[in-house]
């Protein structure tokens, strides 16, 4: 039976990372934690398992830190997941299915359930957020600095598997305004590197869009008070990035 190694970066996740390891307990075996020097109790939490290998490695961005930890696996076979999310048993039940037929298949994708500020969110652009988060290491990685996909390097069409994969995201409104403000920063940055540019007119009607086809589209609005915070706020963070995009050209003299 081939053999699965769980991976996971971390910084400052006491508040989840128990929750996570938990979920793996009989689908990994081997866990590696690669943590970015992380000030509260998640290393001390880390080494209370005995199948977890708990490293420490000074972040770049997600893609850069997610392939190396990849490189301290030692099965070929990655699950990758995020201190913030957990297996469900559905999925579970699904992927040691694989795991005993030898895994047919050489990527296979998960739909992700996003609980917010402790509700489930069903619609709206976060649901199905389908991602893919176990492959042979051997033919894809990591790639891109912010929003960070698995890059297969060979024509493989990956299969969706039952269950989903659990995603403790925001416990308070707050955070996700301060993620907000860091990711558009980064997003901004990573646009501006491309030569990107954008006009006001444009500004405007991105992150009116996104508010349309969230919030009505993707009906958002049955999702209540948190479904439509969630889509107004992922309009503002629209706006902001391409703000924050166009002061970067004009400060460069380019707009």
């Amino acid at each position: 039976m081939k053999k699965i190694s769980a991976v996971i970066i971390t910084f400052n996740e006491e508040k989840n990372i128990k929750r996570c390891l938990d979920s793996l307990n009989g689908v990994a075996d081997e866990i590696v934690v690669v943590d970015s020097f992380s000030t509260d109790k998640t290393k001390k939490i880390c080494s209370g398992y005995n199948n977890v290998s708990f490293y420490q490695n000074p972040f770049t961005d997600y893609s850069q830190q997610k392939n190396y930890a990849n490189s301290l696996a030692k099965n070929k076979f990655i699950l990758s997941i995020d201190a913030d999310e957990a297996i469900s048993p559905e999925l579970k039940t699904s992927i040691l299915k694989e795991k005993e037929k030898g895994f047919p298949e050489n990527a296979y994708l998960f739909s992700r359930l996003v609980f917010y500020c402790g509700k489930k969110i069903k619609y709206t652009d976060w649901y199905p957020d389908i991602k893919l988060r176990l492959w042979n290491k051997e033919i894809g990685k990591w790639e891109g600095a912010l929003h960070e996909n698995v890059q297969l390097n060979q024509n493989i069409k990956p299969k969706q598997l039952k269950g989903v994969l659990y995603h403790y995201t925001f416990h308070t409104i707050a955070q996700h305004i301060a993620q907000i403000n860091k990711f558009t920063d980064i997003g901004a940055e990573v646009a501006f590197k491309k030569n990107k540019k954008v006009s006001l007119p444009m500004i405007y009607l991105k992150s009116e869009w996104k508010f349309i086809s969230s919030y009505f589209l993707r009906l958002g609005f049955l999702d209540g008070y948190y479904g439509y915070v969630i889509c107004r706020l992922s309009a503002q963070a629209t706006f902001i990035k391409y703000i924050k995009l166009r002061e970067l050209n004009k400060n460069s003299g380019a707009n």
